[in-house]
């Protein structure tokens, strides 16, 4: 019997890292900054956990009744954690106080836990065993957990399954020791009814996670959600309006049907029109393949490389028939190669060079995305350059964040490019900005291909012009070791929420 109580520990250590994980990966899905988020739920989480250690000496009788109570707890706060904080992320002006208030509170009761299960095994191991035994299966169990969170949980359960799947464990922890101390439990009716409970509310959550995620989405988004998958690397969401799309990743909008045409069309056009008889392409990101559309529009271009992450993203605007109509099915052309992988890594291993590279990422919203728009990244950009060839960059909105998108600009020079900035006015985003690199004087295209809707030599002449409040004051470049970009970018954009 002892044994098995150790096991539980292995259970339960498991258990605790996971709600710890779980907060972490939801506090950056929908805030941002992920290192950030996950430096203050860790931090946060393990302060709670000791002072839950520190107040389980304050327990002086029916250890085992006080443990079998706290596993319930934690099995059900744990375990309906990321439901909870998903619904109510859209309804209360301070999430961040339940986010940590959940945190704390859930911190607080894992941390009893260790110190009452030694308490309750004293007598049956010598104390160097039982602390051995105890921290041994403790950090096994931390072990597993972060390796089973980020490459089994997420991608297959997604965050609410997760916690509520481990909050069946700990139930299942509970249940166990109601067993084992049948005889020496008070009220033991009462207990085991409550157990049958908490199981049933869990395996109950379990199966309904999907309508629970779906109903919180609703109340996110203006459209009807027609998609919402999480994969390894975040969460998409697409919505439909009466006439157009949205796609969503981690609640931030990347495109709206209506318009992309103008956002597109200006990354790719003034640079690509610009390289005569450009034959290889490189984009970076852009899994919708809305960029390699127009990329394609180009008869000379004879192959296109595709590197962006998430496989679930380019698989979804490759093999849904609506979407693929959206990029003209260019994710499948015979003359474009897709490879989901993470381009930093990629670009290092290249020895090829490119006519024409566009980088179509995310904004620097975190250090992860942050490191693609630093010196080192655009220093191997650069290397892969061919001969008058042209680099495109979306470098974020020069209204809403100037310092940010002068950031970009600085930082590509400082990789030893030439630099052209412009931005086109996109409605679903506002003014947008992105920086075009080479190593040659740019010369204004004079023709473009036929059947676009905005860019013609007249309105590309437009948009190198920019207003004084589009002008921000000389900064820092963007370093792997600083990544101040990330700073600008999120003491900008906060302004604006």
């Amino acid at each position: 019997m002892s044994y098995l109580l150790l096991l539980s520990v292995f259970v339960i250590a498991t258990c605790g890292l996971v709600y710890e994980l779980v907060a972490g990966a939801l506090a950056s899905y929908l805030l941002g900054d992920s290192v950030t988020q996950f430096s203050t739920v860790i931090g946060a989480y393990l302060f709670s956990m000791g002072i839950g250690s520190f107040l389980s000496k304050y327990i002086k009788d029916n250890l085992i009744g006080t443990f079998i109570r706290i596993e319930l707890l934690i099995g059900l706060i744990g375990g309906f954690s990321a439901a909870f904080l998903f619904l109510v992320f859209e309804l209360v002006t301070a999430f961040r106080f339940l986010l940590y208030g959940q945190v704390a509170l859930t911190g607080i009761l894992v941390g009893l836990e260790i110190p009452l299960l030694m308490r309750i095994l004293k007598d049956r191991f010598a104390f160097k065993d039982l602390v051995s035994n105890i921290f041994t299966f403790d950090y096994i169990g931390a072990l597993l957990a972060s390796v089973l969170f980020p490459v089994v949980l997420v991608p297959y359960l997604g965050l609410v399954r997760t916690s509520m799947l481990f909050g069946l464990f700990n139930i299942a922890v509970a249940i166990w020791a109601i067993y084992l101390f049948r005889d020496q439990i008070r009220g033991g009716f009462y207990t085991r009814t409550a157990a049958g409970i908490c199981l049933a509310a869990l395996l109950v959550g379990f199966v309904y996670a999907e309508q629970i995620v779906s109903f919180a989405e609703t109340q996110s988004y203006p459209d009807k959600v027609i998609y919402a998958q999480s994969s390894p690397y975040q969460r998409i969401v697409l919505t439909r309006g009466a006439d157009n799309f949205r796609l969503y990743l981690n609640g931030n909008l990347q495109f709206d049907a209506r318009d992309e045409y103008r956002y597109h069309e200006g990354l790719v056009h003034p640079g690509l029109a610009a390289v005569p008889e450009a034959k290889r392409v490189l984009i970076l990101g852009g899994g919708d393949g809305m960029a390699l559309r127009e990329v394609l529009r180009y008869p000379n271009v004879t192959h296109a490389d595709l590197v962006d992450l998430d496989a679930k993203v380019t698989d979804l605007f490759r093999n849904r028939s609506d979407l693929a109509a959206l990029n003209d099915s260019s994710l499948s052309s015979p003359r474009a190669t897709v490879t989901n992988t993470d381009a930093f890594a990629w670009i290092r291993e290249q020895a090829s060079t490119y006519d024409f590279i566009a980088v179509d990422f995310p904004d620097p919203s975190n250090f992860s995305i942050g490191k693609l728009y630093s010196l080192r990244f655009y220093q191997e950009l650069r290397r892969l350059l061919a001969p008058g060839g042209i680099i495109v960059v979306q470098s974020t909105s020069p209204y809403v964040a100037p310092r940010s998108f002068w950031c970009v600009e600085r930082t590509l020079r400082a990789a030893g490019l030439q630099t052209v900035p412009y931005h086109i006015y996109v409605p679903s985003f506002g003014e947008w900005g992105f920086i075009m690199a080479m190593n040659r004087p740019w010369f204004p295209p004079k023709s473009y291909p036929p059947g676009l809707r905005y860019i013609t030599p007249e309105t590309a002449a437009n948009l190198l012009h920019f207003p004084p409040d589009m002008i921000a004051a000389e900064g820092e470049v963007n370093r792997l070791n600083n990544q101040v970009l990330v700073q600008y970018f999120e003491s900008e954009w906060s302004k604006y929420e």
